[in-house]
């Protein structure tokens, strides 16, 4: 059993810290900004909660961050009251959190001149797969520290996988996130066609979703966006737009063109403006929509 903080309760740190505490029965203590979510928890998972960052690392054996971007992990990593301040010698930092690259490798250089080991370890598989215990961690840092966590990070993974050195894990999240987009918009735009067509759409999706079309946002998502809804469910816009923002970012530095990513980047900002902020990644369908 190990000693195991988790900071940040949203839709996605809530299960996967539960499966910590109730799957690998760890001595779990959280934190998290809104006291009543972490009351929450308590109340479903046992454990313990405590007032800071600082306060909830004191003495564990691995820290887990998963927030909403650069800012809020350096908010709850860094400074007096953050993690890294109350960590001990020889402790590991995992930031679940979809950030840049940039971010994981400052967390790793403080991290080292601590004592400390850090992994860069962003998830895909949505807040079904965080529900679920099915997440994808795709994970940057040394192969030693990624050994040691890797039994505790399996609680709630369905792959689990070292890329490469310190922003790896970020840098392999990117490239998920691009490829995402494209997906979802080159499936917005065939139900579109098909609706248009009038084609019976669950016969068509029964057909195509056996061969080479076939996706997750498609077997997932193809119903409601048949069907206008995206609200209450999913990835948020607004994550989508923080996450290109991100690609775009880093695809100015290594030279990388994205010209597909940048569009779709506008689209999400289009949805963002009819006031789609929260509906799910999904929604690009709306765009193509009759009025």
């Amino acid at each position: 059993m190990a000693r195991i903080a988790f900071i940040g309760l949203g839709v996605m740190g809530y299960p996967m810290a539960g499966h910590l505490r109730k799957k690998g029965n760890h001595d779990v203590t959280i934190y998290n900004r809104t006291p009543a979510r972490a009351a929450q928890w308590i109340g479903e998972y046992g454990g313990a909660g405590a007032p800071s960052p600082r306060d909830a690392a004191r003495d564990a054996d691995f820290v887990f961050t998963c927030v909403g971007n650069d800012d809020d992990v350096r908010s709850v990593a860094l400074g007096e009251g953050g993690a890294l301040a109350g960590m001990r010698k020889g402790a590991v930092l995992v930031d679940h959190t979809t950030a840049s690259a940039i971010l994981a490798r400052e967390l790793d250089t403080l991290a080292r001149e601590g004592g400390l080991a850090f992994l860069d370890a962003p998830v895909s598989g949505g807040q079904a797969g965080a529900r679920n215990g099915q997440l994808g961690v795709m994970v940057g840092g040394d192969p030693a520290t990624f050994a040691r966590a890797k039994p505790v990070l399996d609680l709630y993974s369905r792959s689990c996988a070292l890329i490469g050195p310190a922003g790896s894990g970020q840098l392999c999240k990117m490239v998920n996130q691009i490829c995402v987009a494209g997906v979802v918009q080159g499936l917005a735009e065939g139900l579109n066609f098909g609706q248009r067509a009038g084609l019976d759409m669950e016969k068509v999706i029964s057909v195509i979703s056996q061969g080479a079309a076939r996706s997750w946002q498609m077997e997932s998502r193809w119903q409601t966006m048949c069907e206008g809804k995206f609200d209450g469910f999913g990835f948020a816009v607004d994550w989508m737009r923080k996450d290109l923002a991100i690609c775009l970012q880093e695809a100015r530095k290594n030279g990388a063109r994205l010209p597909v990513t940048a569009l779709l980047d506008q689209f999400y900002a289009q949805i963002q403006a009819r006031g789609g902020r929260r509906w799910d990644t999904s929604s690009l369908i709306h765009l193509l929509a009759r009025d």
